[in-house]
């Protein structure tokens, strides 16, 4: 019986240390929205992205301008009877060939894009991701809710939960 009563006492107190440690888990959060965008780095990629876009689209308006051209200088020759029948179709063929060219450009150029936001951001974002991990790893967190607006899973309430920003900014240099 007192063996009994020892080994009740033994699991009673082997539950209450587990369970203030779980009581004992730390929590925090942060908006990595917020910290992305204050980084000087992404100040620079959002200026490199936009001049590279510009630059593809500035292309793409001059296509869309010189089919524009060529289009109205043959219209007014073909209204003006100027033009036999199978010169007329060989222009039409030719017309929709430069059209499909340019609709194939602008979705290159959407392509190109993507590609480009992915190789100037992908470095921010594991930056980010490693020093969160660090704040993570040094503060004994059991968990960093990202309370960001992009998050996949955002987190509208965070009680109790310190907020690591100031941490993570410290960690990139801010």
């Amino acid at each position: 019986m007192k063996k009994l009563m020892k080994i009740a006492a033994l699991v009673v107190a082997l539950l209450a240390v587990n369970a203030s440690s779980v009581f004992a888990q730390k929590y925090g959060h942060l908006n990595s929205g917020n910290l992305i965008a204050q980084l000087p780095e992404t100040k620079s990629a959002d200026s490199n992205l936009r001049a590279y876009q510009e630059q593809l689209i500035k292309k793409g308006e001059t296509m869309a301008k010189n089919f524009e051209a060529e289009y109205t200088a043959f219209a007014k020759e073909y209204q003006g009877g100027t033009v036999t029948p199978a010169v007329a179709q060989a222009k039409e063929k030719e017309f929709r060939k430069k059209q499909e060219e340019i609709m194939q450009y602008e979705q290159k150029v959407i392509n190109d894009v993507a590609k480009k936001r992915e190789e100037l951001y992908t470095p921010i974002l594991e930056k980010v991701q490693n020093a969160i991990d660090a704040v993570g790893k040094e503060g004994n967190y059991a968990m960093i809710f990202d309370t960001s607006v992009i998050a996949n899973n955002p987190i509208v309430f965070a009680a109790d939960a310190d907020d690591l920003m100031p941490q993570v900014k410290a960690k990139l240099g801010m």
